[in-house]
């Protein structure tokens, strides 16, 4: 393979090459005919085999994982651009600078306006609920009554000790609960990888970490991926069983996640998401974020 079809590991040499051993952090290494480092170097500095730095460099390996492309850009001494630029090469969306957003942005918020019909409510990165209409808050109850804090979807599938009791529960029965959770656990790990240095997703993740085993279960499973979409039975006090569709659609920019729940057309379990819309409050439909 050569280096026009090898972007990712001619980029890889072209810059273990022009590093010296001093500035990476590796005096003291005996005298060698190029002034760069060996891949034995990048390994060591990356806490990979050489044998994997040696397929990436040569395109044998082509999709390198976040945790190694963060590592790869560490022992490269890359700057901002130049790792986002490794992250494109390697198929992946680069990390954030900074905290993820949990304020809904104006277009966004206008379009949300208009589903009025529809149980629809916005999730940050951390799958923490930040906004939500009437017609969600009549489908699964008034968020308003737990702390902001507590109305994050992980710490409710994901539950320590400390959270028993005192989280929002949404009478949502998945049609596959252990896919929808692996799901879950999986978007959060690709949010970890998009915001590596934001307090509040870091710490979600440590405390589920050390206080739920499934969640750690999955966690160190690897998988990396979006929640997208799940059939679901919710159970309303007053309507009954509702069969419904969940999408989940992500906003690119800035991570927040629109989940809406919908019926089959001309279907009873429509009717009585209807019967449910009936029931919310109807205050200024225009959203703003929490």
């Amino acid at each position: 393979m050569d280096d026009a079809d090898n972007r990712l590991g001619a980029t890889l040499r072209a810059w273990r090459d022009r590093l010296s051993p001093e500035v990476a952090g590796l005096p003291g290494r005996a005298a060698r005919r190029s002034p760069g480092l060996r891949r034995e170097d990048v390994a060591e500095l990356a806490g990979i085999s050489v044998d994997y730095v040696v397929r990436l460099e040569q395109g044998r390996a082509s999709a390198p994982s976040d945790q190694v492309v963060a590592a790869l850009a560490r022992a490269l001494r890359l700057d901002v651009d130049e790792r986002g630029h490794l992250y494109r090469l390697a198929g992946l969306r680069p990390p954030s600078e900074g905290p993820f957003p949990d304020r809904l942005p104006p277009g966004m918020a206008r379009l949300l306006a208009r589903l009025a019909d529809v149980p629809v409510a916005v999730f940050a990165a951390d799958w923490t609920l930040v906004w939500w209409n009437p017609h969600w808050a009549a489908l699964f109850g008034d968020p308003t009554r737990f702390s902001p804090d507590a109305r994050n979807l992980v710490r409710l599938r994901f539950p320590v000790a400390e959270d028993r009791g005192r989280l929002t529960s949404w009478p949502v029965i998945p049609a596959d609960a252990e896919a929808a959770d692996r799901a879950l656990v999986a978007d959060l790990r690709q949010a970890s990888g998009r915001y590596p240095d934001d307090p509040r997703l870091t710490a979600l993740v440590t405390r589920t970490l050390a206080g739920n085993t499934r969640f750690a279960k999955f966690w160190t499973e690897g998988t990396v991926g979006r929640h997208a979409e799940d059939r679901k039975l919710v159970r309303h006090p007053d309507v009954g069983d509702i069969t419904v569709d969940c999408d989940v659609l992500t906003d690119e920019g800035t991570d927040l996640k629109v989940v809406a729940y919908t019926a089959a057309p001309g279907s009873e379990d429509e009717t009585r998401l209807r019967t449910v819309a009936g029931l919310a409050a109807q205050p200024d439909p225009v959203p703003t974020g929490l």
